[in-house]
């Protein structure tokens, strides 16, 4: 049982990285109908940032989080701006050219930073943990899942309660029509698309203390991701919230009950009955495109 509730706890501070990627999946399609399967990539830009950032200026991982978010974003922008705002028609060349972006992006790493793994300390003012009877909580773990939640009610209330989310749901539900009240919909659709990348390279920074920086280290990532998007619902903030909880735990619990690999096969095979019965994720958005 001891082992069940830590496992359990791990399984939720994974859920919270996983909550946070997927939140600028769920964005960057619910509004422009993108797959971006660069969206691992940005995850690992903001590792490498943040290892960066730590060696070269000192900075430690939660101060780095600002400077990382800024920079993944920028480099979101410019790929919407100069790519992908060109295919929006063409779904499929969309498809491909971000799955070339991702692969440009990798091996851009590689040749300027080489292929090794690389470590990032996490704060020392997190280090330690607290118990509560046999539960071992570390105080990093815990700050990871406070800071997702923070940032999934940041995101809602940029989307519900301010100017741009209303114009966001504007374009959302007809792009012709908001163009003719004024709204620029290309000028959304950037700043979204840098949004969705930016929480991309916070969740890069955030997973650094906790495994190794590898160029390749997105790609599991953004899977996962994928299917919290799909489960929850697509363009459902709070749909991606629970299914990104619903599939931590769910491969947590398992990868102990029954072993790594069986629990992950366990899962999949889960999701692709729900996926049969309800298509359309657990909480689907009712903003139509």
């Amino acid at each position: 049982m001891d082992v069940v509730l830590n496992q359990a706890f791990a399984g939720l501070s994974m859920a919270s990285i996983l909550l946070i990627i997927a939140l600028g999946l769920a964005i960057i399609y619910g509004t422009m109908g993108v797959i971006n399967l660069a969206h691992g990539e940005f995850v690992m830009l903001g590792a490498y940032a943040t290892w960066a950032l730590q060696n070269y200026a000192g900075l430690g991982v939660v101060t780095a989080l600002p400077l990382v978010f800024v920079a993944v974003a920028a480099v979101g922008w410019i790929i919407e701006k100069v790519i992908v705002q060109r295919l929006y028609t063409r779904p499929l060349d969309t498809i491909l050219a971000t799955w070339g972006i991702g692969i440009i992006l990798q091996q851009a790493v590689r040749l300027g930073v080489g292929a090794e793994s690389r470590f990032v300390r996490g704060p020392q003012w997190l280090s330690g943990n607290i118990e509560i009877g046999a539960l071992v909580m570390s105080n990093y773990r815990i700050f990871v899942i406070s800071f997702s939640l923070a940032i999934l009610v940041v995101t809602w209330l940029l989307m519900a309660r301010t100017e741009f989310g209303m114009k966001l749901r504007a374009v959302i539900q007809n792009r012709g029509i908001s163009e003719c009240y004024g709204i620029e919909a290309k000028k959304v659709y950037s700043v979204t698309f840098a949004y969705g990348a930016g929480l991309a390279g916070i969740a890069g920074a955030l997973i650094t203390p906790l495994f190794s920086t590898i160029p390749t280290m997105g790609t599991g990532l953004v899977v996962d991701a994928f299917l919290v998007v799909i489960v929850g619902g697509l363009g459902s903030l709070m749909g991606t919230a629970a299914a990104a909880l619903l599939i931590g735990e769910v491969t947590a619990i398992f990868s102990i009950v029954i072993n790594d690999t069986l629990g992950r096969i366990a899962v999949l095979a889960g999701i692709i009955l729900l996926i049969r019965f309800r298509p359309r994720g657990l909480f689907p958005s009712d903003i139509r495109r």
